[in-house]
């Protein structure tokens, strides 16, 4: 089985399909249009529009949830909203130009209003959530575009492995603990919960040198320019994912106090 991100907007499948379109068209075309093909820059410059877009879009929820308005309502909807929007993008890529800046406004609201419980709850925990997040990036782009660490077959198949059990851990947890009174490990603040919690952490952070591997490989093979949008859509998912992690970690340690 040949392992790719976990990310569906980095998939193997996706991308694949989407290269194996894009060389057809260079075989079959006289002219090549260089400017509609993705580029490094122009999925960087994406990526940080679409964080401003989730940033603007978060501070709305925040706001409402230290200003005595109901935040809940947004902030469901935004995580179901964003979640459709992923599904749809992750099966029709060719409108991630339009898909991925919804995404990030409505994945925003749910980021607001969820910082802003946890920041109820352990006031100062954002910032080192938001700090925790931006340097595992750093750290893991320079590992990666030193070619510290290297994106094998085999280190695919870990960590994509990994990522599926995790999911598979937490959705069976959710279910369970919805029909008994059945207390999920990971929940509360024992070491156990710190050390599933870290794992993931983990885990996490490795899924962004799969995506890093992925949009180096898309900008070799020339992929279409809207591939540049799905492809910072898909850097967003695994940031927000490593972000709520590290809110996680860091309630489960400030309670210890």
């Amino acid at each position: 089985m040949n392992f790719e991100s976990k990310n569906p907007f980095l998939n193997n499948k996706s991308f694949s399909a989407t290269s194996a379109t894009r060389k057809d068209e260079v075989h079959h075309a006289s002219i090549i249009d260089y400017n509609q093909e993705m580029t490094l820059s122009g999925t960087i410059n994406k990526t940080l529009l679409l964080f401003l877009l989730l940033t603007a879009s978060a501070m709305v929820t925040w706001w409402m949830a230290f200003n005595g308005i109901n935040a809940m309502i947004p902030t469901i909807g935004g995580a179901i909203v964003g979640l459709i929007l992923v599904l749809i993008s992750a099966f029709k890529p060719q409108y991630s130009s339009y898909l991925a800046p919804g995404y990030a406004l409505f994945e925003g609201l749910f980021i607001g209003g969820i910082s802003a419980i946890f920041e109820a709850m352990y006031p100062g925990i954002v910032i080192q959530a938001v700090g925790a997040t931006f340097v595992t990036f750093a750290v893991c782009l320079g590992l990666y575009k030193f070619k510290i660490v290297k994106v094998t077959e085999q280190f695919k198949s870990v960590v994509v492995a990994a990522t599926l059990a995790i999911a598979t851990y937490y959705l069976i947890s959710w279910i369970v603990s919805m029909f008994t009174s059945f207390q999920p490990v990971h929940h509360g603040n024992s070491m156990m919960s710190v050390g599933i919690s870290v794992f993931v952490i983990i885990i996490a952070a490795l899924n962004l040198f799969l995506d890093f591997d992925r949009i180096e490989k898309g900008v070799q093979e020339k992929m279409p320019k809207y591939m540049e949008w799905f492809a910072a859509m898909g850097l967003m998912i695994t940031l927000v994912w490593l972000y709520i992690e590290f809110l996680r970690l860091l309630s489960k340690l400030s309670s210890k106090d």
